[in-house]
Formats: C-alpha cells, sequence, structure tokens
C-alpha cells in the first residue's frame, strides 16, 4: 500500500525547481532526496557576481546543504562550511529549518586568478588543505553538534562521501552536479543562469539479519561481520546512482522525478510530497544594531566615517544596514 504523500510519477504536478523530493525505492531498502535549484541559487550567486570557479564550489555547497538540511525535524540550522588554506579559503552555505538558505565565499583574488592562469580550478585545487565542516544548531539552551572531516577528495562530493563513511551510521551516496546555462529571455535578450542539481541516496535494510550495526566508527560491517558494501542492494543502488550524468542532474528537460524514475523504475520508486526551499537570509537591522552595541565607544568611534555613520554589510545577502554612531554607543 502506498503512504498517504506518496505520489504516483507521470502524474500532474511535479516539483519543479528549488522543491527538494524525498524518495524511496523499496525493492532496494534505499530512501533518499533529490534537487534541481534554479532561481534560488541564481538569486544567490548572482548577488555576490563570484567568479565562475567560486560559484561552482559555493552551488555545491548549497545543494548538498540543501539535501540535507530538509531532513531536520526541528526548527534549527544546518551548516556546512568548508576552511582550507587553497585560493577558496572559505565556504559557508546555512539552511534554517524549514526552508530557508543562505550562503557565501570567501576567496582570495590575486590567488584565483593565478590558480585560473595555471589550469588549477578542480575543487582540490581550489580549496586547498583543510576541513570540512557539518553543524547542527538547535537554538538556545542546546549543545550544537559538529562532524568535521579533512578536505580529502577531489570534489566536494567525494569529500562529503567521507564524512558519511567516517562520521554516519547508514551507508551513504551523494552526487552534486552544477551548470551554466546561457539562452534569450521571453524578451530576446541574452542572459546568464545557474543551475545545480543533486541526489543523496542512502541504505536503510529492514531485514533483521541485513541491520547494519555501529562495529566501528564509520565501518561497513553488519552484525556478523559482513561488509555492507557487499550487500546486493546496496551495491545495486550505488552502481545506478553513480552513472547519473552532472548533465542529467541539472537540465530542465528530465527534472528530478523523471531522473528518479529513469534510474529506479524496475525497482518501484515512490516519490513524496516536494519541499520548497528559499533564498532568505536571517539578518536584521535589529540583530546587527545588537552586535554593535557589544562595542566600545572607542571601537564605535574608529569604525564610524566623516559622518558619524556606520555602514555595516551582511555577507551572506549583501544588504548593507546604516546607523547612526550615537545610536549604538554605550549608555
Amino acid at each position: 500500500m502506498m503512504a498517504e504523500n506518496a505520489l504516483k510519477l507521470g502524474e500532474p504536478g511535479f516539483a519543479g525547481d528549488d522543491h527538494v523530493l524525498p524518495f524511496q525505492v523499496e525493492g532496494l531498502d534505499v530512501r533518499g532526496r533529490a534537487v534541481q535549484l534554479g532561481p534560488m541559487l541564481d538569486g544567490i550567486l548572482g548577488r555576490h557576481d563570484y567568479p565562475a570557479p567560486v560559484a561552482r564550489l559555493l552551488a555545491e555547497a548549497i545543494t548538498l546543504t540543501v539535501l540535507l538540511g530538509t531532513s531536520l525535524k526541528f526548527e534549527g540550522k544546518l551548516i556546512v562550511q568548508t576552511k582550507g588554506d587553497g585560493p577558496v579559503d572559505l565556504l559557508v552555505a546555512d539552511f534554517a529549518a524549514p526552508e530557508n538558505v543562505r550562503a557565501y565565499a570567501r576567496f582570495d583574488e590575486a590567488a584565483l586568478e593565478a590558480a585560473v592562469a595555471e589550469g588549477r580550478t578542480e575543487p582540490h585545487e581550489l580549496l586547498g588543505k583543510g576541513i570540512l565542516a557539518f553543524t547542527i544548531d538547535q537554538g538556545a539552551h542546546t549543545q550544537r553538534y559538529q562532524g568535521i572531516v579533512p578536505l580529502d577528495g577531489h570534489t566536494l562530493e567525494e569529500i562529503a562521501g567521507v564524512y558519511f563513511r567516517q562520521s554516519e551510521q547508514i551507508p551513504t551516496k551523494v552526487r552534486l552536479g552544477v551548470a551554466e546555462l546561457y539562452d534569450r529571455d521571453e524578451a530576446g535578450k541574452a542572459r546568464h543562469r545557474w543551475r545545480a542539481g543533486g541526489m543523496v541516496a542512502q541504505f536503510l535494510p529492514q531485514s533483521p539479519e541485513r541491520m547494519r550495526q555501529a562495529d566501528l566508527p564509520g565501518g561497513d560491517g553488519d552484525e556478523a561481520g559482513h561488509k555492507i558494501d557487499d550487500d546486493d542492494n546496496w551495491a545495486e543502488a550505488k552502481t545506478m546512482v553513480e552513472t547519473i550524468d552532472a548533465d542529467e542532474l541539472t537540465d530542465p528537460n528530465v527534472g528530478t522525478e523523471r531522473l528518479l524514475y529513469r534510474l529506479f523504475h524496475e525497482r518501484g520508486v515512490r516519490v513524496y510530497q516536494p519541499q520548497q526551499v528559499f533564498d532568505r537570509c536571517s539578518c536584521s537591522r535589529e540583530k546587527l544594531k545588537g552586535v554593535l552595541a557589544g562595542l566600545s565607544a572607542e571601537e564605535i568611534a574608529h569604525t564610524a566615517d566623516d559622518k558619524g555613520e556606520i555602514a555595516v554589510t551582511c555577507e551572506f545577502c549583501s544588504t548593507t544596514y546604516r546607523f547612526e554612531a550615537a545610536e549604538v554607543l554605550p549608555q
């Protein structure tokens, strides 16, 4: 029997862009999430006007964060962050449950130009050596959870795979893709757009003889000491997911449902109600005023311009807030 919120593939009402689509393949004991990001992603990247290599990296980080963040069962945050010694030394993608996304990247312009000139534009070359961190924040009066792995992989997809192998109890496969589209709008004017797509598939065997045990941190064994990778269902599911081309993940003419059908229809794939995500920042004038109020009178005087004003620009959404120094001086 189908779950009440399950949808039949082929029916009207496909998820479309900026909607995360949960799915289940009962024949393979697999569940997951898939997404294609369009206007939401384009809004974030366009606002900052990042160089293409930086935009691609941040797009992958956003896609990964959206796929994982929409699985949160509480009103909290998931923050995915890289810190490295490469030209792109910082990526941050922040998902505030249930639907809000913000992100930014930091890079050394001169180092990036040199890397591009030398053809060193692969993700591991731009990120360098460092860490990938996943932080879950459930709000006030709770302790943050953070998982950290080294930037050990040629792509963000591979690095995320390292995290799941070492830190999670569920075998997981991640696929990420980013594309630039050049076309014309309704008025015939040339335009440039960013798109991204991704999928996370997880193995959740129901039969007791295959239930996974936490034998070792990051281990892949079950109760009998067998390797999960040797399980036929998981091996088949991984192989299917690995066959996905980046163009399929991002192609607006393919669509998330159609891609899932292509992969898993012989095994009986179900999709569930999609969850929309939005380009929304959590900054506000009140929050920033509170931060400035914590500065000393000397720090405020040093920060203010010749007109006695302080300008603060949010790194995420590029919104600039202006304050009179008198507004935030300690009373």
